[in-house]
């Protein structure tokens, strides 16, 4: 399989296929809802790919009872229960909710018996003969454009790691901008975590200087709001760039020129600084 001109292993899509329909789900609600329909809180908090797949950070914060549930305590709930239990979670702000309409060309006409007709939630069953297809499209809709690594034809000494790296998805989420960054220089592990704002600060204030030039391997980007650093990328040489849009799982370490990775971190609120590697 191919995703974002980045190919992806057997081993790697089998665990994708369980970050998107994982075998047991968050279903979120508000109090009222839970006891209307019959749910309990079950205690534990979505981690790790769970939050991002669900985009839980985004989940309004009315909707406090959590319930998790597998694909047959699901199927086995009155059809009223589960349409109202989708549609709560769509308006929630809960995410891999997607239409019927987009995927029943693929899926069959039976995806709109799931619940109310217009909304599902992924299955492994429904990823069976589909994984790839499913997963290609459910990473383009985050609007990540294709890594151009296999454009670049000299790789810089000056970042040991940067070509190894660009052109490959982490195995998880928790990997960001930040050590994407450190690890092309040279920081051993960095690619690996999730890369919090300080220790970054203090690789920066330590490895590199105010300046730098855009088409010299080396320079730095840091954008920062208000309150804090926001996001990183490192050019490598000849107009390239190699960056990590987020920390979530299907954010690819790419390569695109800087030109676009500028046009897109333009965000209302944010500054460019460059910083040159010394040392």
């Amino acid at each position: 399989m191919r995703a974002l001109g980045i190919d992806v292993p057997p081993a790697l899509l089998d665990k994708w296929v369980g970050w998107l329909a994982p075998d047991t789900q968050p279903f979120f609600l508000t109090p009222q809802q839970a006891q209307a329909w019959g749910f309990e809180n079950d205690g534990r908090e979505p981690r790790g790919e769970e939050r991002d797949t669900f985009r839980t950070y985004a989940v309004d914060s009315t909707a406090s009872v959590i319930a998790w549930l597998t694909e047959q305590q699901f199927a086995v709930l009155d059809k009223p229960i589960r349409a109202q239990l989708v549609r709560a979670q769509v308006r929630h702000g809960r995410s891999s909710v997607p239409t019927v309409r987009k995927w029943q060309g693929l899926l069959g006409p039976e995806l709109k018996a799931q619940a109310d007709g217009h909304r599902f939630v992924w299955w492994k069953s429904l990823l069976a003969e589909h994984a790839e297809k499913i997963l290609q499209t459910f990473i383009s809709e985050d609007l990540l454009s294709p890594s151009r690594h296999a454009e670049v034809t000299n790789w810089p000494a000056a970042l040991p790691r940067a070509r190894e790296l660009a052109g490959t998805f982490a195995d998880g989420s928790g990997p960001n901008c930040f050590g994407t960054v450190m690890a092309a220089a040279g920081v051993e592990g960095a690619d690996t975590v999730w890369m919090m704002c300080e220790p970054f600060e203090e690789w920066l204030a330590e490895h590199t200087a105010p300046g730098g030039r855009d088409d010299v391997p080396g320079t730095v980007f840091v954008w920062r709001n208000e309150a804090r650093v926001q996001h990183a990328a490192i050019t490598i040489g000849d107009g390239w760039m190699l960056h990590k849009p987020a920390q979530t799982w299907w954010s690819p370490r790419k390569v695109r020129s800087v030109a676009e990775v500028r046009r897109a971190t333009r965000t209302a609120g944010w500054r460019l600084s460059r910083h040159r590697l010394i040392g």
